[in-house]
């Protein structure tokens, strides 16, 4: 896990080389300062992180600080329903298809049943990648033409699960429409199907944030948050930047449960996020 989040983090601890080039048992509170804003930490959450430290930081009082970021009570909505439904949420080119792809692949392996909704039907691209990610990984896809409705494609996989007996369902929805309203409505309308094809369904909806995009990405994940109520994120190309400590931001100012973090373009690149290891990934360029 660890080598693997070093690789997530590679640029960022790059980065970190560029102010902090050697590693020390103490570093100075201004100089722990310039490493956090490096990495994209949103500047009120460092100054809060360096309130209670010393003006000479050692390791442990790092890690404390940092974790404390995530000391917040994150529901990650477990059920065993089945099947259990799964909404994903996010912009175009966030990597919305090629995560949900990293998903089934996921589920798969555990030897679960997948089915997947093409939803997003308002790019024929969405459709078309969807579908050819999960002929490449044998899943079966409730698909359908550019411009139909969307709510149809929820409820046809939803129902299809329950007649097939699937264990997951994994539901793909349009990053941009015309107006922001468009778009709210049709998420509303798409919940309100599922729930209609499953009482209680989606079970999560879960929101895919670019980590190329640093802490501006919390301004998506707050305006999704306000149209429909997120339940989680996935955050996705942290390998590509140097803005890694942004995740210290989103989970600061969202309070989400964290899930999984990209680390390429393959199926198999998603890892499930774990505080202490990306903390302690930052912390080994920094500290002996």
């Amino acid at each position: 896990m660890f080598n693997i989040f070093k690789k997530v983090l590679g640029k960022t601890n790059d980065a970190i080389k560029d102010v902090a080039p050697q590693k020390r048992k103490n570093i100075p509170k201004d100089e722990f300062e310039d490493i956090l804003l490096e990495a994209d930490v949103n500047y009120d959450l460092v100054e809060r992180l360096l309130e209670t430290l010393p003006e000479n930081i050692n390791r442990i009082q790092a890690f404390n600080s940092l974790i404390s970021v995530f000391q917040y009570t994150a529901d990650f909505k477990h059920s065993d329903d089945k099947p259990f439904v799964e909404m994903i949420i996010g912009v175009n080119g966030a990597g919305k298809t090629t995560t949900i792809s990293k998903l089934a692949n996921r589920y798969k392996k555990e030897g679960k049943k997948v089915i997947l909704g093409a939803g997003d039907t308002f790019r024929a691209a969405a459709i078309e990648q969807l579908t050819r990610w999960a002929a490449k990984l044998d899943i079966p896809i409730v698909a359908t033409q550019q411009g139909h409705d969307p709510s149809a494609v929820v409820y046809d996989t939803i129902e299809s699960a329950i007649a097939k007996n699937f264990d997951h369902v994994i539901i793909d929805t349009a990053g941009r429409l015309h107006t922001q309203v468009n778009l709210s409505e049709e998420l509303k309308k798409m919940i309100r199907v599922a729930g209609k094809a499953k009482e209680g369904t989606p079970h999560r909806k879960m929101l895919v944030l670019d980590g190329t995009q640093g802490s501006s990405s919390i301004n998506q994940a707050k305006a999704f948050n306000e149209m429909i109520g997120i339940d989680g994120i996935i955050i996705t190309k942290l390998d590509g930047t140097a803005k890694g400590g942004s995740v210290l931001s989103i989970a600061d100012e969202l309070k989400m449960p964290i899930f999984y973090i990209g680390t390429g373009e393959q199926p198999d690149d998603l890892i499930t996020f774990k505080a202490n290891d990306y903390i302690n990934t930052i912390l080994d360029e920094i500290f002996i």
